[in-house]
């Protein structure tokens, strides 16, 4: 039996994940260990803590090794996140034992998890009509606005019982959309907009500005006044409810041109944070009714699954997916 370590690697905790693959099924968790990554002084020394927790988890017991990552990866094998003092080099992971080891991007790792168990428990926002091997798209608000797809790979040539039944997997597709303008209608939120622009000195607003925690808490004082932290504000939403529809506008707003952007038929599943901790803000009808808004693609929309993820295990999950392909992969 293989076996695969697979890691969720945060700003400020990070989960690590042993699962084992039987034959052609699923990999079942066999353990987990969580540690806060501000408690690290070194990668390796974060490496070092997880292989110290005692069986099953030990670096040479890893057939491999998918490590989930909060920035960009160069390479497969090297990224220094913007939100961690140190740098995560796989170089460091070879030396500690683990040999078959490559990271990849955090909502990669999110996109991977709709296809595993861990999206099990999602709540559906819109049935809608989904296609089993249809494009995967992962949208999620929390310090940043992250975004990912899941696409199909065409069968394999070559089959066999370690090849999935031929299909050809699945491949991420990380995006910075967080970081493209956001578009603003109407005259009322033109002047939001105009707003937040100078207040941020940016030449436009981006998703990262205004469909985060921070997006959160400048509608909010906007809205009513009150600049509070976003947690403040996510306790309070039941007394305000214009904060709660202009923000559930806006994170539709986003999730409906991601979903238009790669074509979404698989579904699109809303992370991170914000709708985590704040589920009202994508359980509002305005969530829904923004999503949907099309002069030409209301019914294409309308068909595509929208569906909330609050496991907070799902990048180990995702990272497991990930390495099990490439287990299978290799042998084919």
């Amino acid at each position: 039996m293989r076996r695969i370590l697979a890691a969720d690697i945060g700003g400020t905790n990070s989960r690590f994940g042993f699962f084992e693959l039987p034959g052609e099924g699923a990999p079942v968790l066999a353990g987990v260990v969580r540690l806060a990554t501000t408690g690290a002084e070194s990668f390796p020394a974060l490496l070092e803590a997880v292989f110290a927790s005692g069986p099953p988890f030990a670096a040479r017991a890893c057939d491999a090794a998918v490590l989930a990552v909060p920035g960009p990866v160069v390479g497969g094998a090297y990224c220094h996140p913007p939100n961690i003092r140190w740098d995560i080099d796989l170089a460091d992971a070879v030396r500690l034992g683990l040999a078959n080891a490559v990271l990849i991007n955090d909502f990669a790792a999110q996109a991977w998890a709709c296809r595993s168990e861990a999206v099990q428990g999602a709540r559906v926002l819109q049935a809608g009509k989904p296609d089993p091997q249809g494009v995967v798209a992962v949208i999620g608000a929390g310090t940043g606005l992250g975004h990912c797809a899941l696409a199909p790979l065409a069968p394999l040539a070559r089959r066999g019982p370690s090849c999935a039944g031929g299909r050809g997997g699945w491949l991420a597709l990380p995006s910075e959309s967080g970081h493209a303008a956001f578009p603003f209608v109407g005259d009322a939120e033109a002047a939001y907009g105009e707003s937040v622009r100078r207040g941020l000195g940016h030449p436009y607003c981006t998703g990262d500005d205004i469909v985060t925690g921070g997006g959160l808490r400048r509608v909010h004082a906007h809205l009513s006044g009150e600049d509070l932290p976003p947690a403040e504000v996510g306790a309070r939403l039941a007394e305000h409810p214009r904060t709660v529809e202009w923000f559930a506008r806006f994170y539709g707003r986003a999730c409906r041109h991601y979903a238009l952007a790669v074509l979404a038929g698989g579904g699109v599943y809303v992370t991170g944070g914000v709708a985590a901790k704040n589920p009202a803000l994508v359980e509002h009808p305005a969530f829904m009714e923004e999503f949907r808004l099309s002069r030409t693609h209301g019914e294409l929309l309308a068909a595509m699954p929208v569906l909330l993820n609050t496991n907070q295990d799902s990048g180990i999950f995702g990272a497991a997916l990930a390495a099990t392909q490439m287990l299978r992969h290799s042998a084919c």
